[in-house]
């Protein structure tokens, strides 16, 4: 037998995405989708005094990671939302003496 669910996903995380980390992002994705590389988004983003959520200066490794995060997270909650179905196999009842 084989059964799949998303009632495993957590709903905690729903909340940790701010609006401000979503500007961000949006503006980061804006530069990246105008053919900006990760290492001048990230001095662009200091220039303009755009810290990273936990307050630190922008690297090429951050601007990368905020653009991979939002895509693993829009895939969890799209996961979320899909219905799994239950699949019966061969089953088999072993009587077994101690």
């Amino acid at each position: 037998m084989s059964f799949g669910s998303n009632n495993l996903l957590s709903d905690y995380n729903l909340t940790k995405w701010s609006d401000s980390q979503q500007k961000t992002h949006d503006l980061i994705k804006s530069l990246h989708d105008d053919g900006m590389g990760y290492r001048k988004i990230a001095k662009h983003l200091n220039e303009l005094g755009i810290k990273t959520i936990r307050g630190n200066e922008w690297k090429n490794t951050t601007v990368f990671s905020v653009l991979k995060r939002n895509r693993e997270r829009l895939n969890r909650l799209e996961v979320g939302e899909l219905e799994s179905e239950i699949e019966f196999g061969k089953m088999e009842l072993v009587w077994m003496k101690d």
